[in-house]
């Protein structure tokens, strides 16, 4: 299965909260794991609103960020389509980095609609739209 990750889901890789466990668990079933380009500059950013928020002490963001650094060559890092994520904004009502990443699942998704595919994120209306785009979106049981 390819397993595209949503920035709210990648930040679960690394930091523990409400539901970490599922989204370690589903990308150790993947085959590939896969991403939006945008998703490390995003991910960075939360990680870094954590540590601003005294949510991580300076040796535990560190550590994250160079174990995200370390680990993004691993994530298929995918492009998004412009014009698509602007017709998936009008469409939907998404925030521009959500309809990103709608856009470069879509991507994955249109080369081979057979493929077995799963999209995480814990942005409900995100969710919503990958949904009513036809992608299983995985959710916690």
């Amino acid at each position: 299965m390819i397993l595209y990750l949503g920035t709210s889901s990648l930040v679960k890789l690394y930091v523990e909260e409400t539901y970490s466990a599922a989204v370690r668990q589903w990308v150790r079933d993947a085959e590939i794991v896969a991403t939006c380009k945008v998703a490390y500059t995003e991910t960075v950013s939360a990680l870094d609103s954590c540590y601003q928020g005294r949510h991580l002490s300076k040796q535990e963001y560190e550590q994250i960020i160079r174990a995200f650094s370390d680990d993004w060559p691993s994530f298929a890092s995918v492009d998004f389509d412009e014009v698509r994520a602007g017709q998936l904004i009008k469409k939907y009502g998404l925030r521009r980095f959500d309809a990103m990443h709608l856009s470069a699942a879509k991507m994955i998704c249109g080369e081979r609609p057979s493929l077995s595919f799963g999209f995480s994120s814990f942005d409900q209306k995100l969710c919503d739209a990958a949904a009513a785009e036809g992608m299983r979106v995985l959710t916690i049981p």
